[in-house]
């Protein structure tokens, strides 16, 4: 499927309110005071508007972990070089990394994709649109070819994993100096200063940081790109690995299947999703506010609340996967626990 196809049967898709109206109902006959869990119970509601049922299962987990180098890499943005990117993809496959192990506590499936590694890696599946991006800081990351290519692989991506039955996907990311792309990203979506939205990554120091921030408006004063025209953004300041994502959220949009946000990247790749389609943001669920600045921007340009504030920022779709156990929990509780009716008492009733 195509970007354009994807675009056009995305428009005007709508949560369905009658599924979300009766996941509302039976969650308010549920024997306990109304709306007491929350942002959980909110979760619930929008899972149901997403899915068009209010019979839910999330049992069947993926996190999809999109793996790309970087060309500012160059630049000295980072603490280590580029090869560290194939080397964690690679791991990945091997179920070696942190997001494998809490994966496998929360009963989900780790995918790692090759989207854009600078070496052909073994393990990851395979999907590669070039041998990492260009250095955005003299250059265009990307061609705008390159871009849709990226995006189209995420859409199609998506439905292949609702055709496996997966009933709630996650996103996550591996890529040296993707911070710095997912900064100068969210810096000319939202209009911000720099610095506003720039972090540490995995550790700069103040002279690391300086330098981040320097290169970044360096690139967006040389690629000029145009806050209207998302792909253009994406293109020109991006990376492979947060147009993949961006591309998985239209298509998990497409196909109804809830996805998880992780962290300040794939948040950035939530918001050019939306700006290429409004409609997509009825699939998003956020996980968590990380620690990068940017975050909490983002998160709210998307309208969304996260369940989790704990200083992740991790990245690999770590964050994302942190919130399964309370969604099984939330399932738990919506599908199996005692009513008011069950009970012969009379329920709780909403006070004006």
């Amino acid at each position: 499927m195509t970007l354009e196809e994807a675009l056009t049967l995305l428009r005007d898709k709508r949560p369905d309110a009658s599924a979300q109206g009766e996941a509302q109902a039976r969650l308010d006959g549920i024997a306990k005071p109304l709306h007491s869990l929350g942002l959980l119970e909110d979760m619930v509601v929008k899972i149901a508007g997403i899915t068009g049922s209010a019979e839910l299962d999330l049992s069947k987990k993926c996190v999809v972990v999109f793996c790309a180098d970087n060309g500012v890499v160059a630049e000295g943005v980072t603490q280590t070089g580029s090869e560290i990117t194939a080397l964690v993809a690679e791991n990945l496959s091997k179920g070696i990394t942190t997001v494998n192990r809490m994966a496998a506590c929360a009963g989900a499936k780790v995918l790692p994709v090759d989207i854009g590694v600078a070496r052909e890696v073994k393990g990851p599946l395979c999907r590669k649109i070039a041998f990492g991006t260009k250095n955005l800081a003299v250059e265009p990351a990307m061609t705008r070819q390159q871009t849709t290519a990226a995006l189209e692989v995420g859409i199609q991506l998506a439905g292949e994993l609702k055709q496996e039955g997966f009933s709630i996907l996650a996103t996550g990311e591996m890529g040296i100096g993707n911070t710095t792309t997912a900064a100068a990203v969210t810096a000319v979506l939202l209009g911000r200063q720099v610095e506003e939205v720039t972090g540490r990554g995995a550790g700069l120091s103040d002279e690391g940081l300086e330098r981040k921030i320097a290169v970044i408006r360096r690139a967006i004063e040389v690629n000029a790109p145009d806050p209207r025209d998302p792909l253009d953004v994406l293109s020109k300041v991006g990376g492979l690995d947060i147009a993949g994502m961006a591309g998985f959220y239209l298509g998990a949009a497409l196909h109804h299947v809830p996805v998880v946000l992780d962290g300040a990247i794939s948040a950035a790749a939530a918001l050019l999703a939306v700006r290429l389609c409004p409609d997509a943001a009825k699939a998003l669920i956020a996980s968590h506010r990380s620690a990068e600045p940017s975050s909490g921007l983002l998160l709210d340009a998307l309208g969304l609340r996260p369940i989790v504030s704990a200083d992740l920022k991790l990245g690999e779709g770590t964050g994302a996967v942190t919130i399964m156990p309370m969604l099984d929990m939330a399932m738990s509780i919506y599908r199996d626990m005692a009513t008011f009716q069950g009970l012969g008492i009379p329920p709780y009733r909403r006070q004006s």
